[in-house]
């Protein structure tokens, strides 16, 4: 007989071995630096679009213009507002990191294959000293 205990075992297992799974196919998606960014998105047929997969909140407080915001835990509910840009570079950023790999891991399932991560997301360019944009009222 399975009792309380061995069932939170079980589900704290399967947690801890989908989040590893994440973090190793997460890794196969290329990354774009800041500045090869930068540069891309300047060239007139650059068929980029950037999605930021952080809290409607913290993109008003500061984004990459041109970025479209769908969380990350409401990207499998966006997909057919995303299969629009099956066939574009979709350019994935959160935070520091983690959210994007959980968005790639679903767009990638889903037939994006022209996925790459922003290589250290909003915090980098913060660091960088890139420019954001904000919606605050």
């Amino acid at each position: 007989m399975i009792n309380i205990t061995h069932l939170n075992i079980i589900k704290s297992i399967a947690l801890a071995t989908s989040l590893f799974i994440s973090t190793v196919f997460a890794s196969d998606i290329p990354e774009i630096s800041q500045q090869a960014f930068l540069s891309a998105v300047k060239m007139p047929s650059n068929n980029i679009v950037l999605l930021d997969v952080r809290t409607p909140a913290e993109y008003n407080e500061g984004h990459i213009l041109g970025a479209i915001n769908i969380s990350h835990n409401a990207i499998e509910a966006n997909l057919p507002q995303l299969a629009q840009y099956k066939n574009s570079n979709v350019v994935v950023y959160c935070r520091s990191g983690k959210r994007a790999a959980i968005a790639q891991d679903i767009l990638n399932a889903n037939g994006f294959t022209k996925l790459q991560h922003l290589t250290g997301d909003m915090n980098g360019r913060l660091e960088a000293k890139l420019p954001v944009v904000s919606q605050q009222p």
